[in-house]
């Protein structure tokens, strides 16, 4: 039996991942006999139902997403972790494969998908061979709205930043069409924090937690420098007047092989002659007084002359004054 398909409908396949569906192969010519026949002698298979792999072999990532989109129907666009994957806000592909369709719409639950629904219908019109999926500020959004906590908002959104997939007024202007959305009261600061240089949780931790909450001098944020080897790297905090860097190393949102990297980052700020403290995710979220005393003698050594403040009833820095200078 051959597996010869009408032109246009393997046109049709070739930019949808080798998938059609039901509705295309009959709008192509093929028959129902036709089709049932491709799926009994496994020509082709059944991926959700009415959706149709046109091969054999292996199933890719790219005809996995299809399928799902196809089967979702009108209006669908992946969305969500799926979304993420496509932008480039996420490493590794996640499953299960989300998808949104518009809020008038109802579609099967199918095993392998998470199904949301939106009132936010959209006419978007993608190229031939571009899978169907939210923007880069509805998919942050979308993740924000759906996060448990407040450390996996700062998360996606200091993301999204340090990986330049958006900006300031995008994002501000996306969350003001939103009617609903969870954790808006802390959100604007977090975009505009992340928008001046808070690349990652720690780094937003680090500016609030123990920066501001303890009346430390604000560093700047993300300052590059030059590397021995002529390249280019960035310090994630520096109190330039100082001379003082803080490198902040986190495992959450933070690739071990940039963890690796920031160690030797360390190393070369401190055979440049400069003076560099380390924090880590313990040192910022569960012992940021004691990071603040540090980071304040540190100041002080350097002829800073400021006072540390409380940062609230328990505050294990309280007291510690940063003396001035005769």
């Amino acid at each position: 039996m051959s597996n010869d398909i009408p032109r246009s409908l393997r046109e049709v396949a070739h930019f949808q991942g080798g998938v059609v569906t039901r509705k295309q192969a009959l709008a192509a010519g093929l028959s129902t006999g036709a089709i049932a026949s491709k799926l009994k002698y496994v020509r082709w298979r059944q991926l959700y139902r009415g959706v149709y792999a046109t091969f054999t072999g292996p199933v890719s990532r790219e005809a996995r997403l299809w399928a799902a989109v196809l089967y979702a129907g009108k209006g669908a666009e992946l969305s969500h972790e799926t979304a993420a994957e496509l932008l480039g806000l996420v490493d590794r592909p996640a499953l299960p494969i989300h998808v949104t369709v518009p809020a008038s719409r109802r579609v099967r639950p199918a095993p392998g998908l998470v199904i949301h629904l939106s009132a936010r219908a959209r006419n978007v019109w993608f190229p031939r061979g571009v899978l169907p999926h939210t923007f880069v500020e509805d998919t942050v959004l979308d993740l924000v709205h759906a996060a448990g906590s407040f450390d996996d908002v700062c998360g996606w959104v200091t993301r999204a930043f340090g990986r330049r997939l958006t900006s300031e007024g995008p994002l501000l202007a996306t969350m003001s069409q939103r009617k609903k959305l969870r954790w808006r009261p802390e959100l604007e600061g977090l975009v505009r924090a992340a928008a001046h240089g808070a690349h990652s949780v720690l780094e937003f931790r680090y500016d609030r937690d123990v920066e501001r909450a303890h009346g430390l001098p604000p560093a700047k944020r993300q300052v590059p420098f030059t590397k021995p080897d002529g390249w280019r790297g960035f310090r994630d905090r520096y109190y330039e007047q100082y001379g003082l860097v803080i490198e902040l190393d986190g495992k959450e949102w933070h690739p071990e092989e940039e963890r690796w990297a920031d160690i030797g980052r360390d190393n070369l700020a401190s055979t440049a002659g400069g003076s560099t403290l380390r924090y880590g995710w313990d040192d910022v979220t569960r012992r940021a007084c004691e990071a603040a005393v540090q980071v304040a003698e540190s100041l002080r050594a350097r002829g800073w002359h400021g006072r540390l403040s409380r940062c609230g009833p328990g505050c294990r820095a309280a007291g510690v004054a940063v003396r001035r200078s005769a």
